[in-house]
């Protein structure tokens, strides 16, 4: 296994052929409701759509945000996909500053703002690049770590759960996806994505 700080920059084909709920699989592994459908973090693209994509991601990983706008505009054009994104902070204390204070935008119903604030920048950060990026998207920081304060109970389970999941699916590093059923470590192009999503809609 690969240390889960590295990037895990090879195509899908690593663990593409996994699944969950299946008997290979499911033992000690969170449920499909679990991964899907976390009622505490919010949806992207079509909150309706037959088909999830999960990212995890971190906001200091290049490879994730070099990714990131050919993901949206992936679920864009198909219009009927369900896009979450969760925080998997693997590269130390700035991801988890980050994550805290995306998630908190949340709470003003800001949190698309602030997750493309951070995905802009170019690679690895500290906390004060972090502060001046969400500046830049016209945050104000010190408010978004008093909401975090106010509500850390719950942004701390979301990270706890999102550690586990990944830790538990054995990715090597991020971003890592689950699209339907199937879990894919490393970087996925345009194709892969839409080849995923086909299948994950043939079942």
């Amino acid at each position: 296994m690969l240390n889960r700080r590295q990037i895990l920059a090879a195509s899908v084909a690593g663990t593409a052929g996994m699944m969950l709920g299946t008997t290979a699989f499911s033992q000690n592994m969170p449920s499909v409701n679990d991964v899907l459908y976390d009622p505490e973090i919010p949806v992207l693209g079509n909150p309706k759509g037959d088909v999830t994509i999960v990212e995890y991601f971190d906001y200091q990983c290049p490879y994730c945000k070099k990714g990131h706008g050919e993901l949206l505009d992936v679920v864009k054009r198909d219009g009927n996909v369900r896009l979450v994104m969760k925080d998997w902070v693997i590269f130390g204390e700035p991801s988890t500053y980050a994550a805290n204070l995306v998630l908190a935008a949340e709470e003003d119903g800001q949190y698309i703002k602030a997750m493309e604030a951070l995905m802009k920048t170019p690679g690895r950060l500290t906390r004060e690049q972090v502060d001046e990026a969400l500046k830049k998207g016209g945050l104000d920081p010190v408010k978004l770590e008093a909401t975090y304060k106010k509500h850390a109970k719950k942004i701390d389970g979301i990270l706890q759960r999102n550690m586990a999941q990944g830790d538990a699916f054995n990715f090597g590093g991020t971003p890592s996806f689950v699209i339907g059923t199937r879990l894919y470590g490393g970087v996925m192009k345009e194709k892969d994505l839409i080849e995923a999503i086909k299948m994950a809609r043939a079942g």
